[in-house]
């Protein structure tokens, strides 16, 4: 169990504290719904946990089989749509990993990225688009 607090202060913008860490994140409406953009969207944060959900996935996968993923970079671009209500439409999720791979540690990671939490816990509306790169620095 995790708890988050959050308090709403105004003007769209909400802050949030993370109960086992202290953390605090902030969120804003986007500019394209009466927001003003200055931070995260709480639709923004989706697609950074899904993308960072699928590496640190990813991550314990490589860990277990010593295999070195570090560096390894997430791309999420968000789409939104209105009808019939405002809501994310779909999530391309671009993860390059660097350094040379056999195809068996390629096959593991990708399922390792494709079996992410935050992905099964997503509305199966929401479509995610995932594609891979192996060997990029």
């Amino acid at each position: 169990m995790v708890e988050i607090h959050a308090r709403y202060e105004g003007e769209l913008h909400c802050e949030a504290t993370h109960g086992p860490s202290n953390a605090v994140l902030h969120t804003d409406a986007p500019v394209d719904n009466h927001g003003r953009g200055r931070s995260f969207s709480p639709t923004d944060l989706v697609g950074t946990a899904l993308g960072t959900c699928m590496v640190t996935i990813m991550g314990i996968a490589a860990e277990r089989h010593g295999w070195d993923i570090r560096g390894t970079r997430v791309r999420v671009v968000k789409h939104m749509c209105a009808d019939p209500v405002r809501r994310i439409e779909r999530l391309e999720v671009e993860i390059t990993v660097p350094g040379e791979h056999d195809e068996r540690a390629r096959d593991l990671l990708r399922k390792a990225a494709s079996g992410c939490p935050v992905w099964a816990s997503l509305h199966p509306d929401v479509t995610v688009e995932l594609t891979l790169a192996f060997g990029s620095d």
